[in-house]
């Protein structure tokens, strides 16, 4: 049986009268790649926020693997502030730091070249292309050798190039036994990369599993039209 890494159960959260979550309960499989998706302003980072202890829920529980979880976890952010002046190698260095682990230059370079970054391990991290800025943010939440990685949309507005390079790094993590989580509102990226989806609508899980099964059970060709056959919208927030 597969291990559960991560559980939780009717996650609740309220800004004033606004249920931005709404009794959230889901879990995370060793070693899967998981795609999070639904409207901007559904509630997916917020309940992201809580699963990874950056944001108190106002009820429900989240049971991890082990209690020093957050030393085994890696986030990538939408947008990630590297430091002015540092390459991309002496940033993945820094970072490594703040985990309290020494970077060589050997594991540095094999970190760099997974994400195709080799090249340009001498380069301004603030000055690489938007495309190699999102690989670097892999390489950064990666930097501690993590067992499960989190990202938020790591493809959002890259061209074809740069998201199929992500695709085959996401690919490769999970052929190296890392447990991958990431959000996107990509639906064929989703449906070629996920082996579970979960489609959060208005604070709340409105569907789960296999993306091909999900379309069968609803009659319709493809996660697309899932999507907005299931969703109602959102507003930003």
């Amino acid at each position: 049986m597969t291990n559960i890494l991560m559980e939780a159960h009717g996650l609740m959260k309220q800004y004033g009268t606004r249920t931005v979550v709404n009794g959230v309960s889901m879990k995370v499989y060793e070693n899967e790649i998981l795609a999070i998706i639904g409207p901007n302003g559904a509630g997916k980072s917020t309940t992201l926020e809580m699963i990874l202890g950056l944001r108190k829920q106002d009820a429900g529980e989240v049971y991890y693997w082990n209690k020093d979880f957050q030393k085994e976890v890696g986030i990538q952010l939408q947008a990630t502030p590297f430091f002015p002046g540092l390459t991309a190698f002496e940033n993945l260095q820094l970072f490594a730091a703040f985990y309290k682990k020494k970077l060589s230059k050997q594991l540095g370079i094999e970190l760099l070249s997974l994400c195709g970054l080799r090249d340009v391990m001498k380069t301004e991290g603030s000055r690489l292309s938007g495309g190699q800025q999102k690989r670097l943010a892999i390489a950064v939440a990666l930097v501690h050798n993590p067992k499960v990685v989190f990202l938020d949309e790591p493809t959002a507005a890259l061209d074809p190039k740069s998201r199929r390079e992500i695709h085959q790094l996401l690919t490769e993590l999970h052929r190296r036994g890392t447990t991958v989580v990431f959000t996107s509102h990509d639906m064929d990226e989703v449906a070629k990369l996920s082996h579970r989806v979960m489609m959060i609508d208005q604070g709340a899980v409105i569907t789960e599993g296999d993306a091909k099964e999900l379309c069968e059970i609803h009659g319709v060709q493809n996660l697309e039209e899932l999507y907005l056959h299931l969703t109602v919208g959102g507003n930003e927030q």
